[in-house]
């Protein structure tokens, strides 16, 4: 998906593509309560969609409402706001969002989004910051927000923000998506979640192992929402199929798109779905070229 420009770097559309986790393991707990995981990350090229348009008068401003998400929550505002923040840049910009993702789905649709402001804005304002300090800057709206501005599938340990770019095949998805939104907090503190899983030595990874590891919040969802278990059963009929992050998108790979397509076409009317490839890098990978 290509950026475009116009006006002289005034305006950009900015892709905010979904992600799956290929496998999640929770191996144990903080002392403050944040779980500790090993997942792997890609991106897919479905997604959300920015336009950022560069105000000169400073205002950051939400084009229109955001359905069940006041401005104050919005991730694409406070992203923009914690740039503005931490850069003093006197620039503004207002944010218009074409939303594509569920949200509750496990594609990390508010994430990305609030990457793709940051990434957008850092070229749009001319600020120059490098990778690194985007991404430190991304971990206070998110766990999953660091990944996107890494840009590259990744290995993801600690609370999913010390990432390691591994390469993967190229293969085709079918993402399924229930009519449910599940809440990730539930799941995290469910009583049956185990967060005992053995660690994965980062040189012991090989794609090979992908098919055999799971998703340990899974049951738990499966538990709770049996919609995502009846979809998982469906989807596992012609492949290997699993849940994404908390719930509730589950996916299955395949080699060709024509496999791919011709699963979904064997979808029940009652299921909704898409087919997307596997991205190597963000479609907005390059707007990071400083060193700040």
């Amino acid at each position: 998906m290509d950026i475009e420009s116009r006006a002289a770097m005034k305006t950009l559309v900015c892709p905010a593509p979904a992600k799956l986790n290929l496998f999640l393991h929770v191996i144990g707990r903080r002392a403050d309560g944040y779980h500790l995981l090993q997942t792997l990350f890609r991106m897919i090229d479905y997604g959300d969609t920015l336009h950022l348009d560069v105000r000169e008068d400073g205002r950051i401003v939400r084009q229109q409402a955001l359905a069940g998400v006041s401005e104050a929550d919005d991730l694409c505002i406070r992203a923009a706001q914690l740039l503005k923040a931490a850069t003093g840049s006197a620039l503004g910009v207002d944010i218009r969002l074409e939303k594509c993702l569920p949200m509750g789905g496990g594609l990390g649709g508010g994430s990305s989004d609030a990457a793709s402001v940051l990434l957008g804005l850092n070229r749009l304002w001319r600020l120059g910051l490098s990778r690194r300090r985007l991404q430190e800057l991304a971990i206070k709206l998110g766990a999953d927000v660091p990944f996107f501005v890494f840009g590259q599938t990744a290995l993801a340990e600690g609370v999913g923000d010390v990432l390691h770019a591994v390469a993967l095949a190229p293969v085709w998805y079918v993402v399924l998506i229930p009519a449910v939104s599940v809440s990730t907090r539930a799941v995290f503190v469910h009583p049956d979640l185990t967060r005992d899983s053995e660690i994965i030595k980062i040189a012991d990874f090989s794609e090979a192992r992908i098919s055999g590891m799971r998703n340990d919040l899974q049951a738990v969802v499966c538990r709770d929402y049996p919609e995502v278990a009846q979809h998982l059963d469906w989807l596992g009929q012609y492949g290997v199929a699993r849940m994404s992050g908390s719930g509730a998108c589950v996916f299955a790979a395949f080699e060709t798109a024509e496999t791919a397509q011709d699963v979904l076409a064997k979808m029940p009317q009652d299921m909704r779905g898409f087919v997307a490839a596997g991205l190597d890098k963000h479609p907005l990978y390059d707007c990071v070229d400083g060193t700040k």
